[in-house]
């Protein structure tokens, strides 16, 4: 009886007052005709309610999230099905889904009576300027009788998924030499082997420089056969993402996590074999790169941890180029980190800092450069493409050290440059990295 009473509405409890009110009134008078009048005031509303209790509709819900991953600032829609499984036409039905704060309001929406058999569906628009995991529902469907007495309201079990990942700032390199991407249709590349050479020779392949080319052998079997001291191995990208409190301000992390999540896109539509890993060690793949990356900056937080031991011992188990994407680090933590690179491989920085303190990162910079990676210090968003670029083209060129396996470096800085400035001298031909900032020995 308690459940009943509580599916009345504001309009079947203000029945259920009146009916009293006039069987009293009634009987003091008395007035039989008004006590009458009175019973069938209260009766209404509670043979409604009985009603709705004893109606037992058979409902399914099925959902779906299109995309069910989408950067911050875009929107995705929801669907809602609802389909009457039983064999009784239900009444009206007034729903309405559970939706996160950060998504939005509630929407709330009508299905008017729903054949034995049919169905019904709902589509809204979900979005959020947070980046993040939520959960969409579960559906809240209330059964209303005709008069609108009564409201029972029923729950779903299922739920959908939206993830928001951070912001994709689009980026794009200068065309660069075979050195970096391998001169062979695999896209395979050449890098100096770690530890003791082999000597043997083995047969020629293709991609081989013929530099390595043992001509010994070659002329003894009478076919190409080159040195061991190189290992061929596909286009393989270690991004490596600094979430240590102490490292950022607010915004800074939030910039962090757009650079990696730009850089790791790019990276992946390239075809790089990638990894990520953060000060903690690396994050193990679910999937794909792309699926991984995207799923673990959508809820990465600020860490407590103030070492970068773990992220630098994962690095140093795997070759390829190393991109890090820092926020304020010690010269003695940059040291760490430049020491993962591996012979020739390339190793770019990019250090993230406020325009008010760039002189720190100045000195990390320095230590970088002089390791031999490649340095960019940006303050915001907008200079991120320009400083990709630069990244790429400015340790051929300009005041940095030139290696012999023609792999430059420098430091470049784009934090202070105006935004068309920058990207007017990104794009030309005959500007020099040095032209931005300071080149390191």
């Amino acid at each position: 009886m308690r459940r009943l009473l509580e599916a009345l509405t504001v309009r079947g409890r203000s029945f259920v007052a009146a009916g009293a009110a006039a069987i009293i009134c009634g009987l003091l008078i008395p007035e039989p005709d008004l006590v009458r009048i009175g019973g069938v005031l209260m009766a209404l509303p509670l043979l409604s309610a009985f009603g709705a209790g004893r109606s037992r509709y058979r409902l399914s819900c099925a959902r779906s999230v299109t995309p069910a991953r989408l950067p911050v600032g875009q929107t995705a829609s929801l669907t809602i099905r609802l389909s009457n499984v039983s064999k009784l036409r239900t009444g009206l039905l007034l729903a309405e889904d559970t939706v996160p704060y950060a998504l939005g309001s509630r929407p709330r929406f009508i299905f008017e009576g729903i054949g034995a058999g049919g169905s019904r569906s709902y589509t809204y628009q979900l979005g959020s300027d947070t980046r993040g995991r939520y959960t969409v529902g579960p559906l809240r469907v209330r059964v209303a009788d005709s008069f609108g007495l009564v409201s029972i309201t029923r729950a779903f079990t299922s739920t959908s998924t939206l993830t928001v990942t951070p912001r994709i700032i689009p980026l794009e390199r200068p065309a660069v030499g075979g050195s970096w991407l391998g001169d062979s249709e695999e896209g395979r590349r050449s890098i100096a082997a770690s530890g003791e050479d082999d000597v043997a020779p083995r047969d020629y392949r293709t991609g081989d420089s013929l530099r390595r080319v043992h001509w010994r052998s070659t002329a003894r079997r009478g076919e190409l056969m080159v040195r061991r001291e190189e290992q061929y191995w596909r286009n393989t990208a270690s991004l490596f993402l600094d979430t240590r409190r102490m490292a950022y301000s607010t915004a800074m992390f939030e910039l962090a996590v757009t650079a990696a999540a730009s850089i790791g896109v790019h990276l992946a539509g390239e075809g790089f074999e990638a990894r990520l890993v953060i000060d903690t060690g690396e994050v193990p793949r679910q999937g794909s790169f792309s699926d991984t990356l995207l799923d673990t900056l959508a809820v990465v937080k600020p860490s407590r941890g103030t070492v970068l031991e773990a992220g630098v011992r994962e690095l140093g188990t795997a070759g390829g180029q190393v991109i890090a994407v820092l926020g304020e680090v010690r010269p003695e933590e940059a040291r760490e980190l430049a020491a993962t690179r591996r012979g020739t491989a390339p190793g770019l920085a990019l250090l993230l800092t406020e325009e008010g303190a760039r002189a720190a990162a100045s000195a990390a910079a320095q230590v970088f450069a002089g390791a031999g990676w490649r340095v960019a210090i940006v303050a915001d968003a907008s200079r991120l493409p320009v400083a990709w670029q630069e990244l790429h083209r400015g340790g051929t060129r300009g005041r940095g050290g030139a290696r012999g396996d023609g792999f430059g470096y420098g430091v470049t800085d784009v934090a202070g440059v105006p935004a068309g400035a920058a990207a007017e001298a990104a794009a030309g031909a005959g500007g020099t990295s040095g032209d931005r900032g300071t080149a390191h020995d």
